[in-house]
């Protein structure tokens, strides 16, 4: 065999390469080929340094970017000519801290099989330790707090490696070479358990003692990944109705955890794309409908076809379903409105009369994570909640942008920091309406920014005067740059960024709140946009909603609001059920909304969803954000294919259309007084919706020559609706883009407020 001349060449990988077995990967490869160099983590990546003949290193070359372990992501590779130094071996060099931090960091990853089955055997060491890891699996964004990802970096910086351990981790050819979290139960975490009080229970098995409690109908919080859960048997009614009144979550559908999908089928259909995401490494939440057995708790998910659904993602999560439970609720470990908790004292304190025991380990958790929520929608992946699994792998942009602070909205809010063509969605912070909410907000944007190394020169927020996101934007003094962004403009920008869209495009933007630019609330919103502004083309005709956000949490208020923009003061006259319960209130709401008191307009579907579902007895009031709007959805049948009328008129004061719900409303009250089956009255009204945007849409396509359709905000949730519109636009020739990788609602906000403030930074008019 011939070789070509000896050669050198450097290269620079960026990309997920820290922590997933790349330096391993390059070390075996580079061995394989006979080629001598180092390898190094960096601050940016990274670094490879290799001599040898030039075909040998082609083929490293072709290997590297063909072959990597399945956990790399690799975003840019940098060759350049090296010198020949003479190196006697490939070796791995510590690693060198840069000015500049560009690494990726890797989210966290489920258990993989070979450390599950170290993990049941008997014979090994590793035997039951609810911590083992390797470099394939394991926690990674929860435990860091700098780059380069090195292990005193991290939580487990306090965890001294006995001398096996540090074997393997000092071991280029073992799997848990440099996997920061390796421990064993000689030198890693521990589990504690104790009781309701935070008093250690010294006499019983931690794991045992919390598996007997949960068999015997108690309620234990575990420290898991991210944070606690709330565990209980789901098949024991008793113990989930218990977890419902102490966390006071009367309604709101709990997630469940089964051990395999064998015990998931028990309960629940998958098809085969969901059976991918349950198996995925990461683990998330995944919607499932549910089959015709009770083999749950019916308080699971109460009035919904369906259920969350995870697999075990930790090694204690293994352990504690492997001891015969089907199913565990596994709800985050929080009071109402509040973050979940991570730190063991505080889980004792603020879950004090929830938890019967508390499952506590000695591993920190520097960043809260919520679970991961997806459901398969018309074929493609839709995120509800990105968090654990996708966080803090960025979005990548079509174009690179200034570094710009997004703060997102107030309900489900996410921050969002922008570095070169890369968009950091931060995992779900929640509803930033308290304190302790809002001080998890300010941590994440000031974790974020050291973790990847961005001074913003803007900073971006909701047009809502109120919000708290919004307020902290307006007091930053070390940002001049800030810039309000309306609500709906930035949904349909975050889609268009996700799709590589630069506009223009027609959006459509439905949900249940969103600060308008006249000052009204805006809801249901058909806008020509582009990153630099928008035009409102058309939206759904406003009505009062009476008590303000009070009509939010009691939709017959909306239901009576709609009444008596169709009939007047003889709504009152038609006696609907609804009504009933509520007529004490109805002369009282009356007044407030025919002299418009403390009753700002609304165009939005959402509220619209809320009316109908007051009409037809669905819910005249609700315990969680959008429970009408789904219990509508649910009761939907499917077989039905009717609709009702609907009017579309033009407004010449704000040029553009404004879709009437007089039709509509007054079908639905023909068809009660009619006692036509309230399934298929919600159905037709699904229909209707579907085929009104349809039209609207067209007509723009027809006057504007646009064919790029965007759909985003919280109601394109709804499966029917989402389902519908892709198949009614795109058979009517247009293209529609959906959300696959931040979620439609106000999780994924902050994507479209960064986008804007680009284009506004890059010198265009909004």
């Amino acid at each position: 065999m011939t070789f070509s001349k000896p050669g050198a060449t450097d290269i620079e990988v960026s990309g997920i390469v820290q922590g997933v077995g790349f330096r391993p990967f390059i070390h075996q490869t580079a061995r394989q080929f006979d080629l001598k160099g180092s390898v190094t983590n960096t601050s940016t990546g990274v670094r490879i340094h290799l001599e040898g003949p030039i075909d040998r290193i082609e083929a490293f070359y072709h290997a590297l970017k063909h072959h990597s372990p399945p956990l790399v992501h690799i975003t840019r590779i940098h060759q350049e000519p090296g010198i020949v130094a003479g190196d006697p071996d490939f070796s791995i060099l510590p690693s060198i801290r840069n000015d500049h931090r560009r690494t990726l960091i890797s989210p966290d990853v489920s258990v993989c099989d070979e450390c599950v089955q170290e993990m049941m055997d008997p014979n090994d060491r590793r035997f039951g330790y609810p911590f083992i890891n390797c470099t394939n699996c394991g926690p990674r964004y929860t435990i860091i707090d700098d780059v380069p990802y090195d292990r005193p970096n991290t939580s487990m910086k306090t965890f001294v490696m006995c001398d096996r351990c540090q074997a393997e981790y000092d071991n280029p050819q073992n799997r848990r070479f440099h996997a920061q979290p390796n421990a064993c139960p000689t030198c890693g975490p521990h589990l504690t358990l104790v009781d309701g009080d935070g008093n250690p229970l010294t006499d019983t098995d931690p794991l045992q003692g919390a598996i007997n409690l949960m068999n015997a109908g108690q309620i234990v919080a575990i420290k898991g990944l991210g944070g606690f859960h709330l565990a209980c048997d789901a098949k024991n009614k008793n113990a989930v109705d218990t977890l419902r009144f102490r966390k006071r979550r009367e309604e709101k559908p709990f997630a469940v955890m089964s051990p395999d999908l064998n015990h998931v089928r028990q309960y629940a259909r998958v098809n085969p794309e969901e059976e991918t995401l349950l198996l995925s490494h990461i683990r998330p939440i995944v919607l499932l409908q549910k089959n015709e057995s009770r083999f749950l708790a019916d308080s699971v998910a109460p009035n919904n076809r369906f259920i969350g659904v995870m697999l075990p993602y930790t090694p204690l999560h293994c352990l504690i379903l492997s001891k015969g439970f089907s199913a565990l609720v596994m709800t985050s470990g929080n009071i109402s409105d509040a973050p979940i908790v991570i730190e063991n004292d505080d889980a004792v304190n603020h879950l004090y009369g929830i938890a019967d025991a508390f499952l506590v380990h000695d591993r920190p958790i520097y960043l809260r994570t919520d679970d991961s929520v997806i459901r398969h929608i018309a074929g493609h992946v839709h995120p509800l909640r990105r968090s654990r699994g996708y966080v803090p792998m960025p979005v990548f942009l079509k174009h690179k942008v200034p570094p710009i602070l997004a703060c997102g909205a107030e309900i489900k809010n996410t921050i969002c920091l922008t570095r070169g063509n890369e968009a950091f969605v931060s995992q779900h912070i929640g509803d930033v309406e308290n304190l302790p909410t809002f001080e998890y907000f300010q941590f994440t944007i000031a974790h974020l920014k050291r973790l990847i190394d961005v001074t913003p020169e803007v900073i971006a927020f909701d047009l809502h005067p109120d919000y708290l996101s919004s307020r902290y934007a307006r007091m930053q003094t070390d940002i001049a740059e800030k810039l309000p962004v309306q609500h709906h403009h930035a949904h349909i920008a975050a889609c268009m960024a996700e799709n590589h869209l630069d506009g223009p495009v027609i959006g459509i933007a439905c949900d249940g709140t969103g600060y308008g630019t006249d000052g009204t609330i805006w809801g249901c919103e058909i806008l020509i946009a582009d990153f630099a502004g928008f035009t409102r083309s058309a939206w759904l005709d406003p009505i009062p909603m009476p008590g303000g956000a009070a009509a939010i949490r009691e939709p017959w208020r909306m239901a009576l609001s709609c009444l008596y923009a169709v009939f007047g003061n003889g709504c009152l006259d038609l006696n609907l059920p609804f009504m009933e319960p509520v007529q004490k209130h109805l002369p009282f709401m009356m007044n407030m909304i025919e002299k418009r008191i403390n009753s700002p307009l609304t165009s939005s579907l959402g509220r619209l969803f809320d009316s109908v579902a007051a009409l037809t007895g669905v819910r005249n009031t609700i315990s969680f954000e959008g429970q009408a709007a789904m219990e509508l959805e649910m009761m939907a049948d499917d077989a039905c294919t009717q609709r009702y009328d609907y009017d579309i008129k033009f407004d010449a004061a704000r040029s553009g259309d404004a879709i009437r719900i007089h039709p509509i409303i007054s079908g639905i009250v023909r068809d009660l007084r009619h006692d036509i089956d309230k399934r298929v009255i919600s159905r037709k009204f699904h229909n209707t919706v579907i085929d009104m945007l349809t039209d609207v849409c067209l007509k723009i396509h027809r006057q504007s020559g646009i064919d790029q359709v965007v759909l985003s905000g919280g109601s394109f949730q709804n499966s029917i609706l989402l389902t519908g519109m892709i198949e009614s636009l795109t058979q009517n020739r247009l293209t529609v883009h959906t959300h696959t990788r931040v979620p439609a609602n106000d999780g994924g906000l902050s994507l479209g407020q960064a986008m804007i403030a680009a284009s506004y930074m890059n010198g265009q008019t909004i």
